[in-house]
């Protein structure tokens, strides 16, 4: 690897706020850009009031085909009229959102949320642009501004072209050009694009019944829905909360189709809600077919809370020689520790794991600058070992029937993974160059494993009931919940 000195980072939530900050840190970098579409740093804790126009849900559809790259001017730099092409660029926080994860365990390095356990989402935009400005790194925004393609540099020695294109509010213009790097950091999230599973009828009924069928990622408030006929569709965190927000002004009972119970469920719904089965077919009539026979009509509004999938636009595949991402398997192509990437040693990735969010990303970027600034405290596995741990890894979640990129808390997983980052990391320099990897105490694994936002039936608290107050918030005993992490 040829001597790096620039590095672009995509995307400036907190991912990118943990990025920029490890690799400002260093003070060895000539050139750190962090480019970032919207108008301010915060990532999806952004929030849109008005989520409008609506997005069309489109069944069964990946982001390679609803989250296609734009075609780039043949001559650069270019100014153009804005595209009109619909970019998944509002995020999907709602009034009512909070923080799921305690704040102990989420903060990055060196900064604490200023209170918790769980904040309302206006905190943690604000935590992101003040981490930014804490080590100096909102110099390094480029705001307004999407990357619309990654390409190999055609010198061969693993640098990347960037094309890039800057909205201006002022004149209501894109601003094309390109810039070169010798690193790329894709810190762009993966909240962005929603994903709504293909199902008999569907895309036939939200043809004939325009908007009558949305994606949480719409949701805003339960007032939007007063004395609306509802059936959600999910019970992860996203349905729980949509759940639990629309029963105060829609026309009871509301409807929530389960494929399972989920793991905050009881022994029966709560007060105005009423559990249906997964559905089997939306007829032309308007009526809704469920797998038990049952059927719903008058439905109002279907809210599918059925997440999101990961979007890279900007990767050209093509030009790069193959894909990032396999949707069938649902993860990284090539990749070590979810973070390097085999064949292309001049990228990294943070933020694709489902573990400790803000505080996980703090590893993988330390671990990404440490590397990159040959400092790090021990170096990465020959090429043919990272694709044996990757199949390693494949063939052990294939047999638990997990998915790639989660990392369980309570089995140990979660701490040996992060271990490995902070073992290749290492400490700083002695003068000071680089941040300190954080650690996990005992205090917040303790908060990690018992302070819970979603008491779990079976969990008690610390004296022997389970706690139902009004906090919004509980401290519980180990009861039967899998993983402790489980809600991400």
């Amino acid at each position: 690897m040829s001597t790096i000195k620039s590095v672009a980072i995509i995307g400036a939530g907190a991912s990118g706020a943990a990025a920029a900050a490890a690799f400002a840190s260093e003070e060895y970098f000539e050139k750190i850009r962090v480019f970032e579409r919207r108008e301010s740093a915060g990532g999806t804790w952004i929030y849109d009031s008005d989520p409008s126009p609506l997005i069309k849900p489109q069944p069964g559809k990946l982001p390679t085909e609803i989250d296609p790259p734009l075609t780039i001017p043949k001559n650069l730099p270019a100014t153009l009229e804005p595209s009109p092409q619909e970019r998944y660029h509002k995020t999907p926080i709602y009034d009512e959102l909070t923080s799921n994860v305690p704040a102990i365990a989420m903060s990055l390095s060196d900064i604490p949320f200023p209170y918790g356990p769980f904040v309302p989402h206006n905190v943690p935009k604000q935590y992101i642009e003040n981490y930014f400005s804490a080590f100096k790194a909102d110099q390094f925004l480029v705001l307004n501004t999407t990357v619309e393609d990654v390409s190999r540099a055609p010198t061969g020695d693993d640098r990347w072209n960037l094309t890039l294109r800057q909205y201006d509010p002022v004149e209501h213009v894109d601003r094309w050009w390109k810039e070169e790097f010798d690193v790329v950091i894709f810190a762009n999230g993966h909240y962005s694009v929603p994903f709504v599973p293909a199902v008999k009828g569907l895309e036939a009924f939200i043809e004939k019944f325009p908007a009558r069928v949305i994606h949480s990622k719409s949701y805003r408030t339960p007032h939007q829905f007063a004395n609306k006929k509802l059936l959600i569709i999910g019970n992860s965190a996203s349905g729980h909360d949509v759940t639990a927000g629309v029963v105060k002004s829609a026309q009871l009972p509301v409807y929530q189709s389960r494929r399972s119970p989920s793991r905050w469920d009881g022994d029966k719904p709560d007060a105005g809600v009423e559990w249906k089965p997964i559905v089997k077919e939306y007829l032309q009539t308007g009526e809704i077919l469920f797998d038990d026979g049952t059927i719903l009509d008058d439905i109002d509004v279907v809210i599918y809370c059925t997440g999101y999938k990961v979007s890279f636009p900007f990767w050209n595949s093509k030009a790069n020689g193959r894909p990032i991402f396999n949707y069938k398997e649902n993860r990284l192509i090539g990749n070590y520790l979810h973070t390097f990437l085999t064949d292309f040693p001049t990228l990294g990735v943070i933020g694709i794991p489902r573990t400790l969010t803000f505080r996980s990303f703090n590893y993988q970027a330390i671990a990404l600058a440490r590397i990159f600034s040959g400092r790090n405290a021990r170096p990465l596995p020959a090429k043919d070992e990272q694709r044996q741990w990757e199949e390693q890894r494949w063939q052990s979640v294939s047999s638990q029937h997990r998915r790639f990129h989660d990392i369980a808390w309570d089995s140990g997983e979660t701490m040996g993974y992060l271990r490995e980052l902070y073992e290749i990391a290492g400490l700083p320099r002695i003068e000071g160059q680089g941040q300190t990897p954080p650690i996990l105490d005992a205090e917040t694994r303790w908060a990690i494993k018992h302070v819970r936002k979603y008491p779990v039936p079976g969990d008690e608290d610390e004296d022997g009931q389970t706690d139902d107050t009004d906090a919004g918030w509980s401290i519980v005993e180990r009861g039967h919940c899998k993983d402790s992490l489980h809600f991400l």
